[in-house]
């Protein structure tokens, strides 16, 4: 079997940086040795200069074909999608495509009827490219549900989801107070509970989406595993961080941003970020969203600190990126990630720490044992920077090269 090595570049493995420049051998899909030599007839990689990252993971999405395969330019090996559409043949037909980031899924996310995401996706046109499978039956002739109203409704949601191939659930939490649409219909405590419940049953996990102080609340006493974004509607009301102790949280602090009508203009002008998105992704990044403006970035840059300093909680990078529609801007597929990583930073981690959230830690916290480490034996998902990004953060965004699965990305090779 063909072997690619690379040589001369610093490693960060996923948790620590390698002590020395350290060759790093893959062979078909899979690392085959960190350290030693090189083996002989090795097609030769030299990272002189350069930082060999594990493939990123973007915690957060909801993604289509173009959108898997923009990620992956930008590096990111793996996108875990929070509410899609896919049936199980177009699954397996992306596990093997070397070209786009590979996916997981949670297939429909549990919501109340009429609830969150609804007043958001009534918006979208038919121009935009969303992943149907169409399908109103599950395989034994039950109708499909989507919402739900009751516990024993949340339980057979659960069900079905678990039989399609969801590999985690995900349930709403959502009045729509920072989405400028106050009101929304909301699921009962005993639903939620229900739901979490018959998903621990089928050992998966549940992921709650909550962006507003009660709705953390809420989501921690129903025993959810990880929450999908930050409550934005109470300042740096910290007491909540007890509750949440064991969980894990992805703020996706772009889409933070932009629901504060903060637009990333100077990130979008990097050169690295507008030179590889096309114009209708570029223009969109360009954007925001707008809907709660009386909230304050810095005091979520703050609440972001505190879970770093409570060590208990763990911190995923995520964006939540999902299609190119004004009602929905400010973040992009790929690009998005990089931002994210420049944000935890500026909250206060280390850029070590952000990688980490990047990397090991969703590998560790959704189970994905084959990856989110440069490590013998795991799969070959590999970025190649120029510079060094444990040092300064923004150099993640001088992609040289990716690999999917050993496969060097075709538009990579020899930049």
């Amino acid at each position: 079997m063909a072997s690619t090595a690379i040589i001369n570049a610093r490693v960060f493995d996923g948790e620590n940086v390698l002590p020395a420049a350290t060759t790093v051998v893959v062979s078909g899909a899979t690392i085959t040795a960190v350290g030693g030599p090189v083996p002989d007839g090795a097609t030769v990689i030299n990272g002189e200069g350069c930082t060999l990252l594990p493939g990123l993971i973007d915690s957060h999405v909801h993604t289509g074909i173009p959108q898997l395969e923009l990620a992956l330019k930008f590096g990111v090996t793996t996108e875990l999608e929070m509410m899609g559409y896919w049936d199980a043949e177009s699954r397996r037909q992306i596990a093997e495509r070397d070209d786009l980031a590979d996916l997981r899924t949670a297939s429909y996310g549990l919501t109340a009827p009429d609830g969150h995401p609804n007043q958001l996706t009534k918006r979208l046109d038919a121009s935009v490219p969303l992943p149907h499978h169409h399908h109103h039956e599950t395989p034994s002739g039950e109708a499909v549900l989507t919402t739900a109203t009751t516990p024993d409704e949340a339980v057979t949601f659960v069900k079905q989801r678990v039989s399609e191939g969801a590999d985690y659930i995900k349930i709403m939490i959502e009045d729509g107070t920072v989405f400028a649409s106050p009101g929304l219909p909301m699921l009962s405590r005993e639903t939620l509970s229900a739901a979490v419940t018959e998903a621990h049953k089928h050992d998966k996990l549940v992921i709650a989406h909550a962006m507003t102080y009660e709705a953390a609340e809420v989501a921690a006493e129903v025993g959810v595993d990880g929450l999908s974004h930050l409550f934005l509607d109470r300042g740096a009301d910290l007491n909540i961080l007890e509750k949440l102790k064991g969980k894990f949280i992805i703020p996706c602090l772009c889409l933070d941003a932009s629901i504060l009508g903060i637009k990333p203009t100077t990130f979008a002008r990097d050169h690295r970020v507008s030179a590889s998105l096309p114009q209708t992704w570029l223009t969109h990044l360009n954007g925001s969203m707008d809907t709660f403006p009386g909230g304050d970035f810095s005091t979520v840059l703050k609440i972001v600190a505190a879970l770093r300093e409570t060590e208990t909680i763990d911190v995923l990078v995520g964006t939540d990126s999902s299609f190119p529609v004004p009602h929905l801007a400010g973040i992009a597929h790929g690009a998005s990630v990089h931002y994210e990583l420049q944000l935890l930073v500026e909250a206060g981690f280390t850029p070590v720490e952000a990688l980490r959230a990047a990397t090991s830690v969703p590998a560790r916290c959704f189970g994905l044992g084959d990856r989110g480490l440069i490590k013998e034996g795991l799969r070959a998902d590999l970025v190649l920077v120029q510079g060094g990004p444990t040092g300064d953060i923004r150099d993640t965004l001088s992609v040289k090269s990716v690999w999917r699965r050993g496969k060097l990305l075709a538009s990579t090779a020899g930049l």
